[in-house]
């Protein structure tokens, strides 16, 4: 390495590891595969039996939890969320 490839090196912005890439990987990968088992487990456990009303009931709070997962990925409520909840429990 020459001494003009170091200056060269020196003059560049410092590169700040960040965690983009890993939250769409999660996003793109983990959270689809959770929701497959979740729904593959759903028509096991319930549908297998011919209790598709618990199957329904289950599936409501699983579109609920989804709601939820969309509302803190793709706004920045989640935060503000996070913040409001902390309040109710520290009184700020």
């Amino acid at each position: 390495m020459t001494a003009m490839d170091l200056v060269t090196l020196a003059q560049q912005q410092p590169q700040v590891p960040g965690t983009s890439n890993v939250r769409d990987w999660i996003l793109d990968n983990i959270v689809p595969l959770l929701l497959l088992t979740v729904a593959l487990l759903l028509l096991w456990l319930g549908g297998g039996k011919g209790d598709n009303a618990g199957v329904m009931r289950r599936l409501g709070g699983v579109i609920v939890a989804l709601a939820i997962i969309g509302l803190a990925v793709t706004t920045d409520a989640g935060s503000n969320i996070g913040k409001w909840l902390a309040g109710l429990f520290v009184g700020g």
